[in-house]
């Protein structure tokens, strides 16, 4: 159905939509391409909320050869008014020849709606081409409008013997300078850093984006830090509350901190479980209510059991220095002993790669299927 040479354009427009990776949250990432008599005449990628989509930048760069071309794009055309005009309008009144989208927009707005207006007019359309790496680009979008819930990426760092921190908590540090640059990379594409008031107490971390070049013409833009705080036991001088952004969730207020803890200009908001504790699913429905798309967790292992446990973690980061801890070092996951190999968590390997003198893993967990 796709030729090689459909399949080339898709690949640039990709990688267009690579340059909103950083910048665009809440919206999705995306590229387009305009290609006339094999040759392309137009290119775009949606760089902020409130700007123009991919589709029009490429159009104004096409011009009037865009009449009667092919149109690369890697998510679906909306066909809604929102901040911007529908770009499925756009495309129809230049009077483009074809359309081909990665996939479709899983935004209940759109949902087909933008191919289905195209097709209405004549414009040959077709989806699916290199979808898997148009959903790999906006996976915590397609998350947030389908499942309601944030995509979440758990980072741990770890010696190879699977320990995160001595007894003492010391963790500092375990993997080198490039990994940890490469940590930066991950949370500047994330509209939510999210940590445990242990992390807070132990290494008072400032959980933001720093020390990148690019983020010089990204806007300015920091992920809002969220502290997992039951109790309300972290400093109104903790280095996380300090430039705004953050957000402390908690259970209950035995000290009786709210006050001071408001005037730091961090957010507060109260959310117990039945065990008196913050209950993550809500809390990450509360996220994506605010649209939240990608929810990045750097926390000890009390956090990453919990999470591990009631199936909220979508993405594993591990980094594995190469080194060893002991058993006495503290773990991954806090979660009850096992009692049956059944009972493991089971995950598949994404992509292996050296970063420095460490290696980086991510993973997915294995969703199980009942037998039949």
């Amino acid at each position: 159905m796709f030729t090689p040479a459909d399949h080339a354009f898709m690949a640039q427009a990709l990688r267009l939509a690579e340059q909103g990776m950083y910048t665009t949250t809440p919206n999705p990432r995306v590229g387009c391409v305009i290609v006339k008599d094999g040759v392309v005449v137009g290119e775009g990628a949606h760089l902020k909320a409130g700007q123009p989509h991919a589709e029009v930048y490429a159009l104004r760069q096409a011009g009037e050869q865009a009449r009667g071309a092919d149109v690369y794009v890697t998510l679906e055309p909306c066909s809604h008014h929102g901040r911007t005009p529908p770009c499925a309008e756009a495309l129809v009144q230049t009077g483009v020849k074809r359309v081909i989208a990665a996939m479709q927009d899983p935004n209940p707005k759109v949902a087909g709606r933008g191919l289905a207006r195209l097709a209405a007019q004549g414009i040959e359309v077709a989806s699916g081409l290199m979808q898997a790496q148009a959903l790999e680009l906006n996976a915590g979008f397609v998350s947030r409008m389908t499942r309601g819930m944030p995509f979440v990426r758990t980072k741990i760092a770890a010696s190879l013997d699977g320990r995160t921190a001595l007894a003492n908590g010391d963790s500092k540090w375990i993997t080198g300078d490039a990994a940890r640059q490469d940590v930066h990379h991950w949370r500047a594409r994330s509209c939510a850093i999210l940590t445990g008031v242990g992390t807070v107490l132990a290494d008072d971390p400032r959980m933001n984006v720093r020390d990148l070049a690019y983020l010089k013409s990204s806007y300015g833009r920091q992920p809002l830090r969220i502290v997992i705080d039951s109790s309300l036991r972290i400093s109104p001088d903790a280095k996380i509350l300090h430039g705004g952004n953050a957000l402390i969730v908690y259970s209950s207020n035995p000290y009786n901190k709210l006050g001071v803890l408001q005037q730091t200009g961090a957010s507060l908001l109260e959310m117990p479980n039945d065990q008196g504790n913050v209950c993550l699913k809500s809390l990450l429905g509360v996220l994506a209510a605010r649209e939240i798309n990608e929810v990045m967790v750097e926390a000890g292992q009390g956090i990453n059991g919990a999470l591990l446990q009631h199936n909220l973690i979508d993405e594993f980061l591990f980094y594995y220095a190469p080194v060893l801890m002991g058993s006495a070092a503290k773990g991954m996951f806090e979660i009850p002993s096992l009692t049956d190999m059944q009972l493991r968590s089971q995950l598949q390997i994404t992509e292996l790669r050296q970063i420095g003198n460490d290696i980086r893993l991510r993973a997915k967990p294995v969703i199980a299927t009942p037998e039949t």
